[in-house]
């Protein structure tokens, strides 16, 4: 009771409350801007967070993520243009109840849902995290590298894009992460004579590069989308209490895919909704209306998005593993803080983990009186010339990655990192597969340098262990999927189709 009254203590300071307020403004803005993502929208505030009080800090990216998310539904209802990837599972859905002349019922829908299902993914944070802390106190380093390895493994599973593709990405961020002097032996790696590159590359600067810079250049190559209509919306809570009754079973699947799919490292929000609408189509007895306007499978998967969000967090809370690349900047930002992931950080700073259940219980309820002025508000937003927001943009990546270090080698970096990300996604090669690569790499390499140094330079530890073990099977066919999937394409040989 008393690390719960602290929990309070610590949310209701002046300054923590008026961080979720301001965070969850600007994470509505940048959402409902198309291209904008939730990420990028994080990435952008880490810089500000150096000025913060640990709490404050976590508050403002929980705040801004989640608002940012749900904010990404408005221009794909009003404009048919996801304002992030989350979103895009059912454009063409809310698109289509918009055109019916209902995008009241469309926005309110993404709204309460999205609510509902981040208030479910906090309640599945709360009961499974100190579960899963508790179990893994018992972890060694022989654990926490399988672990680490079945993270990366795991984003080459669920990536959309080709798992070879995926597998090529992880393995270019582990590199990325050899670069620099921090490793078990301290040696320089990769550095290329370049002083700059002793310390290795900053991580933020590299997030910034790949989310926002890259999303200015790819902004700069397709055209603007198309003013917003003129529109007094009405009610947009109307009929989502009769929904809510309606289809209890498809908001409740939302949130469990939701959950298990936002614990899954790598997996994260879009994918998520991407799998919950689906479902929908498939259990539904109605799949002929999908796509025609029709609100089941906007319950599912807007319950699902938001549910995901705040489950991300359990491997990164627990054992230091980015749930998406949201919390992959998360995690950078517990560790400037002094909040360590790790399950003893459910022992040492229990009311601080009381404290992240609440910000996320009261971000995702001032998320439906915020929202629906947001929603009002959409038409003046989405009409800010795209180049003056582009233009801002970029400001902020270059001041935020020169805040970061004070080091002008940032604003290098982030440049760089940012016509990285732009080639890698022209060509279809998953920027978060990278980005988990980058920010793991460290913890798998010490792990597995800590574990043969225990075990004098014997591999048998790594598999004997029962926990380990189990740990290593799903690991190795996690690795070997791809090649298996390969292999029985081509044992298939070509379908050649029947002649008429």
């Amino acid at each position: 009771m008393d690390v719960l009254i602290d929990a309070f203590r610590l949310v209701l300071q002046p300054d923590v409350l008026v961080t979720i307020l301001v965070a969850s403004a600007y994470g509505l803005v940048v959402g409902a801007l198309p291209g904008l993502s939730a990420t990028m929208a994080t990435a952008l505030l880490v810089p500000i967070t150096y000025y913060m009080s640990p709490i404050a800090a976590v508050a403002a990216i929980i705040s801004a993520s989640g608002m940012a998310i749900f904010a990404g539904d408005i221009p794909g209802c009003l404009l048919r243009i996801p304002g992030t990837p989350a979103s895009a599972a059912y454009t063409d859905e809310a698109y289509q109840m918009t055109r019916k002349g209902q995008p009241e019922l469309a926005l309110g829908i993404c709204l309460w849902f999205s609510a509902l299902g981040g208030i479910a993914g906090t309640l599945a944070l709360s009961v499974l995290a100190p579960t899963l802390a508790e179990f893994a106190l018992n972890f060694s380093t022989f654990e926490y590298f399988w672990l680490a390895f079945l993270g990366l493994m795991c984003a080459t599973l669920v990536a959309r894009a080709s798992p070879i593709k995926a597998i090529a990405s992880v393995l270019l961020g582990l590199a990325v992460a050899c670069i620099g002097v921090e490793n078990p032996a301290g040696v320089a790696r990769f550095t290329f004579g370049v002083p700059d590159l002793l310390g290795g590359i900053d991580v933020i600067a590299a997030l910034v590069g790949m989310f926002a810079v890259s999303q200015v250049m790819r902004a700069m190559l397709t055209p603007d989308p198309p003013p917003v209509p003129k529109r007094k919306f009405g009610s947009i809570l109307a009929g989502q209490i009769a929904l809510t009754k309606r289809y209890p079973v498809q908001q409740a699947r939302g949130n469990v895919v939701g959950v298990i799919v936002g614990a899954l490292p790598g997996a994260g929000a879009d994918m998520a909704a991407w799998i919950s609408y689906s479902i929908s189509k498939r259990f539904s007895k109605e799949p002929k209306k999908f796509g025609t306007g029709h609100p089941e499978g906007l319950v599912e998967a807007g319950a699902s998005n938001n549910a995901a969000v705040a489950s991300a967090w359990v491997p990164s809370l627990i054992f230091g593993i980015p749930g998406d690349t949201i919390t992959a900047i998360a995690i950078g930002v517990l560790y400037m803080k002094g909040l360590n992931p790790g399950p003893t950080l459910f022992t040492s700073n229990a009311s601080s983990m009381y404290a992240i259940y609440l910000i996320f219980l009261l971000a995702n309820i001032i998320m439906i009186p915020l929202g629906i002025l947001m929603i009002r508000a959409s038409a003046q937003v989405l009409r800010v010339p795209r180049a003056y927001i582009m233009a801002v943009v970029l400001l902020l990546c270059a001041v935020g990655t020169f805040a970061s270090g004070n080091n002008l080698f940032a604003i290098t970096t982030a440049a760089a990192f940012g016509l990285i990300g732009f080639v890698m996604e022209k060509h279809g090669f998953p920027v978060a597969a990278l980005v988990l690569g980058i920010v793991m790499g460290t913890m798998v390499e010490q792990n597995l340098v800590t574990s043969l140094i225990k075990s004098d330079g014997s591999i048998l530890p790594f598999v004997q262990r029962p926990v380990s073990m189990v740990l290593a099977a799903l690991t190795i066919s996690a690795l070997l999927w791809p090649v298996a999937a390969w292999l029985l394409r081509r044992a298939r040989g070509p379908q050649v189709a029947p002649q008429g």
